[in-house]
């Protein structure tokens, strides 16, 4: 498809946009676009369009279009002066179902049901670099390898930081929601006993 594009057929690029439009526009609003999102999520598709020359062969365009959303969002919010509230970070990731599998931690399981409020307040506590990655590996459903591509760090950086920010979640949800014995361990190794949290 983005040879097709390459080559100046129109139809191959809204093709590509219908694709990935989706994910774009969860992408802007986990990250805190909020009512702009759908701006940000079109401005990202143009810049992509201006840069595919630069885009290497072979490469996922998944994550270097979710990278590019990421850096506009950045820009809108830093723009705006403003910062997103739990409530609108809840509100925008209550229209993507599913969100995260329970089996994953307790810290992410708590996306379902009342939880959801208190991760997503526990979020907003982390530093950016550990909110990235748990939004890119988790609410949006990313492998691995994507979320190292579009964060534009090294697969070990990934799973060293995804490891740490867990454990600050699970650190940060109210006493009232301890998670057991057996899921605090698993939690502690940054995932369940299958690795679905790192590999």
């Amino acid at each position: 498809m983005i040879a097709r594009v390459r080559a100046g057929e129109p139809e191959a690029y809204a093709e590509l946009v219908r694709a990935f439009t989706g994910i774009a526009l969860r992408a802007a609003r986990a990250l805190g676009a909020g009512a702009d999102a759908e701006d940000v999520v079109q401005q990202s598709f143009f810049k992509a369009y201006r840069s595919l020359g630069r885009f290497k062969d072979g490469s996922a365009f998944k994550p270097w279009l979710l990278k590019i959303v990421a850096n506009e969002t950045r820009n809108t919010v830093r723009s705006a002066g403003r910062q997103r509230s739990v409530a609108d970070r809840e509100a925008a990731m209550a229209e993507a179902e599913p969100l995260i599998p329970e089996s994953a931690d307790p810290a992410v399981a708590a996306l379902k049901g009342e939880r959801r409020t208190e991760l997503l307040a526990a979020l907003e506590l982390l530093s950016e670099d550990h909110r990235l990655v748990v939004t890119y590996r988790y609410l949006l459903e990313m492998e691995e390898v994507e979320t190292a591509q579009a964060l534009g760090w090294p697969r070990g950086t990934v799973k060293s930081r995804l490891n740490r920010a867990l454990r600050k979640l699970g650190q940060l949800l109210p006493a009232a929601h301890e998670p057991s014995p057996t899921t605090t361990s698993r939690l502690r190794k940054g995932g369940d006993e299958h690795g679905r949290a790192t590999r």
